[in-house]
């Protein structure tokens, strides 16, 4: 008469109808009370946006955990923040550069991170950078306009201009280093450094070398060491300086430069972009530089004491000795800082 359809299952009961209730608080009342958030009529119809969760959140995120020996019970449990829920009883980890929504249903790709140029981690090394190229370039301004001046000429003026010059290298470097990865900057990335480093500390050591050899050639005799003439001077540093530049060439030839996605933590929401060589190779490609400062400091230390009319080498020997704790320092914080890009 009412135009109601009653069926029954094949054991003669009735099919279930249910409402499903949330146990939560009344936001006007303050009160805990149950309210209706869905119903069961041969499946389930739920409105999401009115469950509260346990911690008074409408955050999902939990799995069933079922308890040893109950068959109908079981405790919620929570998923980690990195983990998604795979099916109702189980939490699985997001594949590596994802992570996973707030409701835990899935997971999505991360945003890759680099070192961009407002980044304050990037101007403060822009700005020392740029501060080290003026003050180079005003250096190697008054050599130009001394340049046939005896102090100019008594410092060796082909090599303080290749010495210069490899400063302001090393400090152009500072941008190539804070650019975004390619595969045209890494390959810059791994000629420069060395190459810098290596035309600056080739010029101190064959400066060194000079000295040295001619006040120890005068203990002995009154006759002129070879290969203390400029021409002869700058053969042996470039050299030196080819030397690293084959050791470069073969780094590159068996390591091709390229970009790469590190994840430094699959527990951390983290992706970012680097170039393809291996953190450790890139230390490994300084160790020329580091022998051509030490070599460069045993000479300094051995030409102390020459007289005070050549006192170049003492200069030199004080740069080398902080040039060795700056070295020795850098080697620990380097390993101690990969996880981070800034």
């Amino acid at each position: 008469n009412y135009g109601a359809h009653v069926r029954f299952d094949e054991n003669g009961d009735a099919p279930g109808r249910y409402m499903i209730m949330n146990y939560q608080r009344n936001r006007i009342t303050r009160e805990y009370e149950y309210k209706v958030i869905g119903n069961w009529n041969s499946g389930i119809t739920l409105n999401h946006s009115d469950i509260i969760w346990a911690g008074d959140t409408k955050e999902e995120g939990e799995i069933k955990n079922m308890q040893r020996g109950e068959q109908c019970c079981w405790i919620c449990t929570r998923c980690s923040s990195w983990e998604y829920i795979k099916d109702e009883k189980t939490c699985e980890t997001c594949p590596e550069g994802m992570w996973p929504y707030p409701n835990k249903t899935g997971c999505y790709a991360l945003e890759v991170q680099y070192m961009v140029w407002n980044s304050i981690h990037a101007v403060i090394p822009m700005a020392l950078a740029a501060l080290g190229i003026i003050c180079t370039s005003f250096v190697i301004t008054l050599f130009v306009m001394y340049n046939s001046t005896p102090v100019v000429m008594a410092s060796g003026r082909e090599l303080s201009y290749m010495l210069l010059s490899g400063c302001i290298f090393c400090y152009f470097m500072t941008f190539i280093l804070l650019a975004p990865p390619s595969t045209l900057l890494c390959a810059l990335q791994r000629f420069g450094v060395g190459f810098g480093f290596s035309v600056v500390y080739s010029s101190l050591l064959i400066k060194t070398n000079r000295i040295s050899r001619i006040f120890e050639s005068a203990r002995r005799s009154a006759k002129r060491p070879p290969f203390i003439s400029p021409k002869s001077q700058i053969v042996m540093t470039c050299i030196l300086i080819l030397i690293q530049v084959l050791f470069t060439f073969v780094w590159l030839l068996l390591e091709p430069p390229g970009t790469r996605l590190h994840y430094p933590d699959s527990r951390e929401p983290v992706v970012i972009k680097k170039c393809r060589s291996d953190d450790i190779s890139f230390l490994v490609s300084l160790i020329y530089n580091m022998l051509l400062i030490i070599v460069c400091t045993v000479y300094a230390v051995k030409t102390r004491k020459i007289p005070e009319n050549f006192n170049e080498s003492k200069f030199i020997g004080f740069a080398m000795y902080t040039t060795c704790i700056i070295w020795l320092a850098f080697v620990p914080i380097y390993f101690g800082t990969l996880n981070s890009f800034k």
